[in-house]
Formats: structure tokens, sequence, C-alpha cells
């Protein structure tokens, strides 16, 4: 009997992350990364055994994807990887504008700390040192847009973002070479958006979040217009 925990406690102790979360991590990334391509079945016994794992914590791991939207539930078929529509990509790019637009007014308000300023440049010398590099070139770009919407200090801001970000991924796997073409608009880009966050120049700001989402949709072949 555990005599260190008081008599009306309702809940365990958390001492480390828990295997669901494990799995759900590496789930998630493994489709972000294309590895489990959009569409793909994804098969309970098979993931079981390449993890090492028991069904239980893969069942729950699964069941959160399945409420992140990244696994859909066909009825007597299984769980398939989500295939994202035009419409969704569209979708995607909206809310992740919006939650950066609000992380970033957010951050202006309060003003960005010295060490949140260094930590955004950080990401944009990451970005400048992958030239050349497109894997690379886009994990410091993903780096940046994350770091941003932390710094506003919302968990619940950080959660949704990462979701879209997972979701974002999906729909780059094929930019790769476009991003290779342009490297140094793409850090060019950055820097004015950094710039503009530390300016308190909302209307730029705003600008620039909209011609991002609007190239990205571009390349991907699904422009507004």
């Amino acid at each position: 009997m555990d005599t260190d925990r008081p008599n009306d406690a309702v809940l365990e102790p958390v001492d480390r992350e828990s295997t669901p979360s494990i799995i759900a991590r590496k789930l998630r990334k493994a489709i972000s990364s294309g590895k489990f391509a959009q569409g793909r079945q994804l098969i309970e016994a098979d993931l079981a055994r390449e993890l090492r794992t028991s069904r239980g914590p893969l069942r729950e791991a699964m069941q959160r994807l399945t409420q992140e939207g990244l696994l859909i539930s066909v009825r007597n078929r299984g769980l398939f990887v989500t295939t994202l529509t035009d419409d969704d990509v569209r979708d995607v790019y909206f809310a992740r504008m919006a939650i950066e637009r609000a992380a970033a007014h957010r951050v202006m308000a309060t003003g960005p700390a010295p060490q949140a300023l260094a930590a955004m440049r950080a990401r944009l010398d990451e970005l400048e040192a992958a030239d050349g590099d497109p894997a690379a070139a886009a994990s410091a770009d993903f780096r940046f847009h994350e770091q941003l919407v932390e710094l506003a200090g919302s968990p619940r801001l950080s959660r949704m973002h990462a979701t879209l970000m997972t979701e974002t991924q999906m729909c780059l796997s094929a930019l790769a070479d476009s991003y290779q073409r342009a490297p140094g608009d793409r850090l060019t880009e950055h820097k004015a958006l950094l710039a503009a966050i530390t300016a308190g120049d909302k209307t730029t700001l705003e600008e620039l979040l909209a011609a991002h989402a609007d190239d990205a949709l571009r390349r991907l072949g699904h422009g507004s217009g």
C-alpha cells in the first residue's frame, strides 16, 4: 500500500510518459513523414508486433490519433490514415494561420522577451544553414512556426497547432523540390515575419501570414484562386 498518497487521492501519480503517448508519438511521426501514406490501412496485429507492445496501449494510442483526425475508422474494415481532400488542405492552412496569427498577436501584446527572440533567431540560423538540404530546411521551417506558437504560452493553442503541423507535413510530402528551388525566398520570408513581430506591426504580419499560406497552397496545387 502506498502510504505517501493522501486518503482522498483518486489519480495515480505521473512519473513518466505513458506507453500510449509514446506509441501515439511514433505513429504520428510515421504519418507526418509519409512512411504511413494517406489511405493506408493500419493493421493492429502488425503494429503491435513491430512496436513490441500489447494491443491495449496500441488501441489507446490509435484512438487518440482518431480523435485528432489523423486516422479514420471505417466500419467493418478497420483504421486508415486519413486522406486529405482539396478542401481539407485549404482548411489546414486556414486553421494554422488563425492559430499562428493569434499566437503572434499575444506575443506582440506582451512584448517578446529577449530569450524568445533569441529562440526565433536560432530557428532562422537553422534555416539558413540548411541551404541545399530540403529535409533540414523543412524541419527548420516547421520548428520556426512551432516556436512562434509556443511563445504565446497557450497549451491549448500548442496542442491544436501540433495536429495541424502533422497534417501540414502530410500535405508537404511532395513539396521538397519546390522548396529546394528557392531556399533564399523562404529565409527572407521568415526573417520578415520575425521583424514584423518584433516591431509589433500587425498589418505586415497579416499580409505575410496570408502570403505564406497562399504560396504553400499554390505549390500544392490548391490555390484559393
